[in-house]
C-alpha cells in the first residue's frame, strides 16, 4: 500500500489507486500526451477497499489528488516540449506545412515549450519532495499518512492552480503574448509561494519575448515562425488568410530591393494588438517596432548608396581643408563634424550593437519583470535606432539641400525661374492644352527657362520634372481661339473654348500642371508620396496664383502700350484728338477694376510667400538643426506641411473655393480686354460684379473671428490690414452685406 500511494503521487496507478477514465474505458494504460487534460481529479481508490476508514480514505485520496495533477502538469510539458514537428516541417511541403500549422490538434508554441520548462522545475521540486517523503517513511514507517501529508502539504497551494492554469491555457489555445498576459494576472495573488511560481513561468515566456526582441532590434529580424510575437510581417498576415505561397513569392520577386525596403519601412511590418500583452504600453511597443524598422534600414542600405556614399566621402577626405573657414555659409554645421572614419564605419556600429544587446541582457537575468526598467530600456533603444537614422538622412544623404530644392521649386522660391517659364509659355496658356502633346509642348518653355536662370551649380534641378496629368477638359480641332469664363449657377467659375456648348464648362486644363521630384534611397523614408502629394497640391495653388498675377501685370503693359499709340496719334492729328480722349475717359474704371484685382493678388501672394512660407521655412530650419532624433524630424515636416496647408487655406473648401474663383475671373477679365480691340461691356460688367462680390466675400470669412482670432493663421491679421488699409474693402463688404449700394456698372465701351 505504501509503495502504490507513493507511485500514484507521481501519476502511476495500479490495483489499489485507479484512474477513473481508464477504469471506465477498461484499459488499464497510461494516456498519450496527446489525450485531453482533465478538468478534475480523476484518481480515485478502488471501490472495493474495506479495510480503510472512511476517515483515511479522504486523506489518501486528497494525498493522490497531488499525484493526478502531477501527471496532468507533466503530460502538459511532455506534449509542449516535444520537438517533433520540427522533423515533419522539414520533410513535408509547404502547402501541408502550412496545413500542420494551421491544424487544430497540433499547433507548436516556442512560449507554451518555455512554460513547460518552468513547469518540469516545479515538478522536479515535488519529486524531490516525493523522494524524501519515502526516505522518511523507509527509516520510521510510522505515521505513514501523517508523515506522507506532512511532506507535501505545501504543493496543495501550487499543484491545482497550475493544473487550472493548463487547462485554460488548452481549453483557449492561449499562445505567445496572450500567455504572458495570463501570467501576469496570475501573478498577481496572495499566496507567497504561488506567485514565486507563475513569477518563475513568466521569466521563462520573457526570455522567449526578449529574444525575439533581440533578434528584431539588433539585426532587424523577426523570428516567429508560428505567429506569437507582437510584431509581424504583412505577408504573414497574407499567410493567415490563406495567400497562397506561389503568388507571394511571385510579389517578392517583382519588387526591387529598393521598393522592398520602402514596402517593409511604410507597410511591412506592424503590430498584432492580439499578441501584445496588456502589461506593454501601445507606445512602448510602437517605440520598439521603430527601432526593429531602423535598424533594418542601417543594416540594409542600397548598393547604390553604398557607391554613392564611399565616393562622397574619398572627396570629404580629400578636400576636407578647402572647407575650413568657410562653415558659416551652410545651414547644417553638424555636416562637417563627419571625418573620414566615417566613411569605413557602418551605418549601425558594433558597439551600438552590443550596447543594445547588453541592455537586453540585463532585462533578462532580472527575475521580475519591472515596467519601468523594461520601458526605459525600450526609449534607449529607440533614441539610439533613431539618433543613427537621422545620421543617415540628414548628414549623409544630405536632407537640408532636399528640402531646399523643394522650397525652390515646389514653394516657388526660385521666382525668377518660374516667371521666366510663365513668360516663355505664356502664349502656350493662352490656348486649351493638348492630352496628347501638352507635357512635350510645355518641356520647351520649362527648359528655356533653366537656360536663362538655372546655373550648373544647382544639382537638384535634375532631379525636378514637369508632368502634365490627365485634365476632365476635351480639347477638338476647332478649339483654336482663347478660352473663355462662363459663370456657373453656383457663382464658381468654369473655363470653355470659343465655340463650345454652354453645358461644357471646365476648369482651366493648365491648371493640372505638376512636378515631381526624384528621391533615392534613404529620403524615401523621409519624403513619402504622401509628402510629396501635399508639395504638389501647394505647388498648383502657387503656380496658379503667380500666373494670374503675371497676367494682370502683362494685360495692364499692353493697356499702357495702346494708351501711350493713341497718345502719339492724337498729337499727329488733332481732329481725332476728342474721340482718343474719351476712349480714355471710358477706359479707366476698366483699369480701375485691374487695378483691384491686382492689388488683391499681390497682397495674396506676398502673405503665402513671405508671411507663410518664409516664416515656416525658418521654424523648420531652427527645429532641424536643433534635432538629432529622425521621428522628431518627421514630425517637424508634417507640422510645416501642414501649417503651409493650413495658413495658406488650402484645407478650407469655401475660402480655396472663392480664390480659385477669384484667379480664374481675374483671368478672364485680363484675356478679354486683351483679345478684342473693343471689350465687351456686358462681359466687363459681369466680370465686375463678380470680382466685388467674390474679393468681398472673401474678406467677410477672412476676418471673422473663427479664423482671424485662431491660432491657425498667425499671420492673417497681417494681411488683412494690408487689404483695408483705408478702410475701403470693410466698407465695401458691409455694403455688399447689408445690400446697402450697388456696385457702379463700367460704361459702355462701344459708345
Amino acid at each position: 500500500m505504501l509503495h502504490e500511494l507513493l507511485l500514484a503521487l507521481v501519476g502511476y496507478t495500479g490495483d489499489l489507486i485507479i484512474d477513473e477514465r481508464e477504469h471506465q474505458k477498461s484499459l488499464g494504460i497510461s494516456l498519450s500526451p496527446d489525450s485531453p487534460i482533465s478538468d478534475e481529479s480523476t484518481f480515485k481508490l478502488a471501490p472495493d477497499l474495506s479495510f480503510i476508514e472512511p476517515s483515511e480514505r479522504d486523506v489518501i485520496e486528497r494525498l493522490i489528488s497531488l499525484g493526478f495533477y502531477y501527471r496532468e502538469l507533466d503530460r502538459f510539458a511532455t506534449k509542449s516540449r516535444d520537438l517533433s514537428w520540427i522533423r515533419s516541417t522539414a520533410d513535408a511541403p509547404l502547402p501541408r506545412t502550412l496545413a500542420i500549422l494551421k491544424g487544430k490538434t497540433k499547433k507548436p508554441s516556442v512560449y507554451r515549450r518555455a512554460i513547460a520548462n518552468g513547469i518540469v522545475e516545479i515538478l522536479s521540486v515535488y519529486r524531490s519532495a516525493v523522494l524524501h517523503v519515502e526516505q522518511k517513511l523507509l527509516s520510521d514507517p510510522m505515521p505513514i499518512l501523517a508523515t506522507v501529508t506532512q511532506g507535501l502539504n505545501k504543493f496543495f497551494v501550487l499543484l491545482p492552480p497550475l493544473h487550472e492554469l493548463i487547462v485554460e491555457i488548452e481549453r483557449d489555445d492561449i499562445r505567445g503574448g496572450q500567455l504572458l498576459n495570463l501570467l501576469h494576472k496570475r501573478c498577481h495573488c496572495g499566496v507567497p509561494e504561488l506567485q514565486a511560481c507563475i513569477q518563475r513561468l513568466l521569466w521563462h515566456g520573457h526570455q522567449v519575448m526578449y529574444r525575439q526582441l533581440a533578434s528584431w532590434m539588433i539585426y532587424g529580424i523577426i523570428q516567429d515562425q508560428h505567429g506569437e510575437f507582437f510584431i509581424r510581417r504583412q505577408e504573414d498576415m497574407n499567410v493567415e488568410n490563406e495567400a497562397s505561397p506561389p503568388e507571394m513569392f511571385d510579389k517578392s520577386v517583382q519588387k526591387s530591393p529598393d521598393d522592398a525596403s520602402l514596402t517593409d519601412w511604410h507597410l511591412g511590418f506592424h503590430i498584432f494588438l492580439e499578441m501584445l500583452p496588456d502589461y506593454i504600453h501601445m507606445r512602448v511597443a510602437e517605440s520598439i517596432l521603430f527601432a526593429g524598422k531602423a535598424v533594418r534600414v542601417l543594416r540594409n542600405p542600397s548598393p547604390a548608396f553604398r557607391c554613392q556614399d564611399a565616393v562622397s566621402h574619398q572627396l570629404v577626405s580629400r578636400g576636407i581643408h578647402k572647407v575650413q573657414g568657410f562653415t558659416g555659409r551652410f545651414a547644417f554645421q553638424k555636416e562637417f563634424s563627419v571625418d573620414t572614419k566615417m566613411a569605413v564605419e557602418e551605418l549601425l556600429p558594433q558597439s551600438e550593437a552590443d550596447k543594445i544587446d547588453a541592455m537586453l541582457k540585463e532585462l533578462k537575468a532580472s527575475s521580475e519583470f519591472h515596467k519601468r526598467s523594461f520601458e526605459s530600456a525600450v526609449d534607449a533603444v529607440r533614441v539610439i535606432a533613431a539618433s543613427h537614422l537621422w545620421q543617415l538622412v540628414v548628414v549623409r544623404a544630405d536632407l537640408n539641400g532636399h528640402l531646399k530644392a523643394l522650397k525652390d521649386y515646389f514653394l516657388l522660391a526660385k521666382g525668377d525661374f518660374f516667371q521666366c517659364f510663365l513668360e516663355e509659355s505664356r502664349q502656350l496658356m493662352r490656348l486649351p492644352p493638348r492630352q496628347s502633346t501638352a507635357e512635350a509642348d510645355l518641356m520647351v518653355p520649362f527648359q528655356l527657362a533653366a537656360i536663362k536662370t538655372i546655373g550648373d551649380e544647382d544639382k537638384y534641378f535634375s532631379r525636378v520634372s514637369l508632368r502634365m496629368p490627365s485634365f476632365g477638359i476635351t480639347v477638338t480641332s476647332s478649339q483654336a481661339g482663347l478660352p473663355k469664363v462662363r459663370a456657373g449657377a453656383d457663382g464658381n467659375s468654369g473655363f470653355t473654348s470659343q465655340g463650345n456648348a454652354p453645358s461644357e464648362l471646365s476648369v482651366d486644363g493648365w491648371d493640372g500642371i505638376a512636378l515631381e521630384y526624384s528621391i533615392d534611397w534613404p529620403l524615401q523614408l523621409f519624403f513619402t508620396q504622401e509628402v510629396l502629394s501635399k508639395y504638389r497640391r501647394v505647388f498648383q495653388y502657387l503656380l496658379r496664383l503667380k500666373r494670374t498675377q503675371m497676367e494682370l501685370e502683362k494685360s495692364w503693359a499692353s493697356v499702357m502700350h495702346q494708351d501711350h499709340t493713341d497718345f502719339a496719334k492724337r498729337r499727329n492729328d488733332r481732329d481725332n484728338c476728342s474721340i482718343s480722349q474719351q476712349r480714355r475717359q471710358r477706359s479707366r474704371p476698366m483699369w480701375r477694376v485691374r487695378e483691384h484685382m491686382a492689388f488683391l493678388i499681390r497682397n495674396l501672394q506676398f502673405y503665402i510667400q513671405v508671411d507663410v512660407i518664409e516664416s515656416q521655412w525658418n521654424v523648420l530650419q531652427a527645429r532641424v538643426q536643433d534635432s538629432d532624433d529622425f521621428t522628431e524630424l518627421v514630425g517637424f515636416h508634417q507640422e510645416y506641411l501642414s501649417a503651409l496647408i493650413s495658413q495658406s487655406f488650402l484645407d478650407i473648401g469655401s475660402v480655396s473655393r472663392i480664390l480659385d474663383s477669384i484667379m480664374k475671373l481675374c483671368l478672364q477679365f485680363c484675356w478679354s480686354i486683351e483679345s478684342e480691340s473693343s471689350p465687351n461691356s456686358s462681359e466687363l460688367e459681369h466680370i465686375t460684379e463678380e470680382f466685388n462680390k467674390k474679393s468681398n466675400s472673401l474678406y467677410t470669412i477672412l476676418r471673422s473671428s473663427r479664423l482671424a482670432g485662431s491660432q491657425r493663421a498667425p499671420f492673417l491679421r497681417r494681411f488683412l490690414l494690408r487689404l483695408n488699409f483705408n478702410s475701403f474693402f470693410e466698407t465695401t463688404a458691409r455694403g455688399v452685406l447689408n445690400v446697402v449700394r450697388s456696385r457702379p456698372a463700367l460704361p459702355d465701351l462701344h459708345q
